[in-house]
C-alpha cells in the first residue's frame, strides 16, 4: 500500500474511533447532505459540537462542505477515503488468513490428542504375522 494511502487510512481510522463522529457519518449517509444545525437537531449534541466533529471528518476527507442557500454550509459523505481504509483492511486480512488458518489447523489437531494407533504399529513394526520356522 503506498505511503499516501496509509496516511489516508490512518486519518479515517482516527476519525472513526469516536462514536459521535460515526453517528454523524451515519446520519449523513442515511439522510443525505445536511447542515450542522440539521444534524444537531437529529443528534443528542450541540451545533457547536457537531461543527467541531464535521471539521475533523472533513480533514480526514470523509465529508465535504458545499455552499448552500443563505450562506449555510451543507455536508456530504465522501466514500473514497473509506474505500482506501477498506483496501487496507482487506490487505491485512489476506496477510493474516493463511497463518491464522494454519494455527487453527494445528490447534485442532493438538486438541484431538495423540493418535490412537500405537507408534510401533504406525511404523509397520509388529504387524507382520509370525510364522514358525
Amino acid at each position: 500500500m503506498p505511503p499516501d494511502s496509509e496516511a489516508v487510512a490512518e486519518q479515517v481510522f482516527t476519525a472513526l474511533a469516536d462514536p459521535t463522529r460515526r453517528g454523524i457519518l451515519a446520519a449523513l449517509a442515511g439522510g443525505g447532505p445536511a447542515t450542522a444545525t440539521d444534524l444537531a437537531a437529529r443528534l443528542p449534541i450541540t451545533r457547536q459540537a457537531v461543527a467541531k466533529h464535521l471539521a475533523l471528518l472533513a480533514e480526514a476527507g470523509l465529508v465535504t462542505a458545499e455552499p448552500g442557500e443563505r450562506r449555510r454550509v451543507r455536508y456530504r459523505v465522501r466514500s473514497a477515503p473509506m474505500q482506501v481504509a477498506q483496501q487496507f483492511l482487506a490487505a491485512l486480512a489476506r496477510d493474516w488468513d493463511g497463518p491464522l488458518g494454519a494455527l487453527k489447523h494445528h490447534l485442532d489437531q493438538t486438541a484431538r490428542g495423540p493418535a490412537t494407533t500405537p507408534i510401533h504399529e504406525a511404523r509397520g513394526h509388529g504387524t507382520e504375522r509370525w510364522t514358525p520356522q
